[in-house]
């Protein structure tokens, strides 16, 4: 019998598609690489310098709505003051003018010419005067309560805010090694000020994009990394975690910052910070000079 013909199966290969595909994949990964390190310098066509501007104009433009809208409240109060005090005056106007009428009448009255007018017509005026200079009296008083309550309210409108007391940071318990250099940093809200010193500060916008691309704050973490034994302690506010995630988080992953040398320590209230406790333990790095305005001539050599 005859044997039947076997087909040959062609085997496929698939080596040079896996190439293709793993070169394909590649290329997007650097694509995306691209973009984002164009997006950390630019966001939405804008420089991070310009974005923190206008991050601060808003601020300033809702701070001033919101002293615009408390003093409409005095402004309101202070044209109500002059209403009653036009008020009182004019009350005390008419009582006095019905207290002339009242005597003249007493007067005439005293004198017998009342036989000349209608005695019964007189003595109902008489009366009519007598029971508006009562009424007039009586409302005085309360008058000049309404005008003090609004003195006191426009005072206490027109008074400054009440400053919050400092804040004394404790390095008790903190279990910091002989040598150990502290720098600050508040973490408040959407701001995060950071300190080069005891004295000079730095803010900068609690925003992932503006954290990683802020010049002064990059050539902070810089600084402070190359010192033996420096550390930053971040002082939380009660809303101050998602700043300290943003600033820790990059100098751990940026800067190579350990886990031991960046802390983070609870402070209460809102008032300044005072960090004399720790004395000889606080770093010093000297603070940038500051940006000249746009449009100022260069200083000649």
């Amino acid at each position: 019998m005859a044997r039947r013909k076997q087909h040959k199966t062609e085997e496929l290969m698939l080596i040079p598609f896996l190439d293709i595909l793993c070169s394909l994949i590649g290329v997007l990964v650097l694509i995306i690489v691209v973009l984002v390190v164009a997006q950390t310098q630019r966001i939405n066509g804008r420089t991070p310098e310009e974005l923190h501007r206008a991050q601060e104009f808003m601020r300033m433009k809702k701070l001033k709505e919101e002293n615009l809208l408390k003093f409409a409240g005095v402004e309101e109060k202070l044209q109500a003051l002059e209403k009653l005090k036009e008020e009182s005056v004019a009350k005390s106007e008419r009582r006095k003018m019905l207290e002339d009428q009242l005597t003249n009448a007493d007067a005439l009255r005293e004198k017998g010419k009342a036989d000349q007018l209608d005695a019964e017509k007189l003595k109902l005026e008489i009366e009519r005067l007598k029971v508006e200079i009562r009424g007039l009296t009586e409302a005085e008083p309360n008058l000049r309560k309404k005008i003090e309550d609004l003195l006191a309210e426009i005072t206490k409108l027109q008074a400054p805010e009440k400053k919050e007391p400092r804040v004394l940071v404790n390095p008790a318990g903190s279990g910091l090694a002989e040598g150990t250099v502290i720098f600050f940093a508040d973490a408040a809200g959407d701001k995060l000020t950071y300190y080069w010193n005891e004295k000079d500060k730095a803010v900068v916008a609690a925003v992932p994009e503006v954290i990683v691309s802020d010049v002064n704050f990059n050539a902070f973490l810089e600084s402070v990394k190359k010192i033996p034994q420096s550390k930053i302690i971040f002082l939380l506010r009660e809303d101050g975690m998602n700043c300290f995630n943003l600033g820790a988080g990059w100098a751990q992953s940026k800067y190579g910052f350990k886990p031991e040398q960046v802390g983070k320590l609870p402070v209460p209230g809102r008032g300044e910070l005072d960090m004399k406790l720790f004395g000889k333990l606080l770093g010093k790095l000297p603070a940038p000079a500051p940006e000249p305005p746009p449009g100022a001539q260069p200083p000649k050599q």
